[in-house]
């Protein structure tokens, strides 16, 4: 794959230097940084990137009106913004400006690798069947992203990430689920470096915050049938495999 460009415009300098080494590391090639809003239109200009990070918070010019500016570019690069607003009205005007993808900070700079990779799967790297399930895994995290904005998991928690890969891993082997203690947890907590124990404890944090948000009409919504009335809350196998089934009948399948 082509080495992708990156604009990171970051108002926060640790947030910058951190997200800059990661990309690099991840084989990205950040050719520009600023924390000056009034400067993103000319940096993206003058470098071209296949992507924008825009914080929401910027020197001269805020994020929203960073996102005007750029707004005649979006069809040449993707966009994605950070911010520490958690409220649906504002994350939806954000995202109406043209933004693939809105995270909330504290930045989790492994998870904004996770989705560029996402992003830029290349179809023509690869070909067959290769070229299909890459394709497919792309748009199975942006499905499985889109659900969880739907129904109020944050991207900054760690059960985000091990919520979405136990989707992912359900999806392609849906008996998992009846193992999701033996082998589901370990094989997720070996992907990411922790114990079994702490992945269920991350699981189950990030569906109850969703469930303690009070969105059980957009939940219900989610799934197309009133599935969970009031405090209600599911299981951890519960969640996951009522996610990767609905995902299974839209045809994501694996193999």
């Amino acid at each position: 794959m082509q080495q992708k460009k990156i604009v990171v415009l970051e108002g926060n300098d640790e947030t910058a230097a951190a997200i800059t080494s990661e990309l690099q590391n991840a084989g990205f090639e950040v050719c520009a940084v600023s924390d000056d809003g009034a400067k993103a239109e000319v940096l993206v200009r003058e470098n071209n990137p296949d992507a924008v990070l825009v914080s929401m918070t910027l020197k001269n010019l805020d994020g929203f009106e960073v996102l005007d500016r750029l707004k005649d570019l979006r069809g040449s690069c993707v966009i994605l913004a950070s911010g520490n607003f958690s409220d649906d009205k504002t994350i939806n005007k954000v995202l109406q400006k043209g933004v693939k993808y809105y995270m909330m900070r504290p930045l989790n700079a492994s998870l904004l690798v996770d989705r560029l990779r996402g992003l830029f799967a290349d179809p023509e790297s690869s070909s067959g069947s290769e070229t299909r399930e890459r394709k497919s895994l792309a748009s199975l995290d942006e499905k499985i992203s889109n659900i969880f904005i739907s129904i109020g998991i944050p991207p900054h928690i760690k059960g985000y990430a091990y919520l979405r890969e136990g989707i992912k891993l359900a999806v392609e082997n849906p008996s998992i689920i009846n193992n999701i203690t033996k082998q589901l947890y370990p094989k997720i907590a070996e992907k990411f470096e922790t114990t079994a124990s702490k992945v269920e404890r991350a699981i189950r944090h990030s569906i109850e915050v969703a469930w303690n948000r009070q969105r059980i009409d957009a939940i219900n919504a989610v799934f197309g049938v009133r599935v969970y009335i009031g405090t209600e809350k599911p299981t951890n196998s519960e969640f996951i495999a009522l996610v990767a089934d609905k995902l299974i009948l839209e045809g994501f399948m694996h193999g």
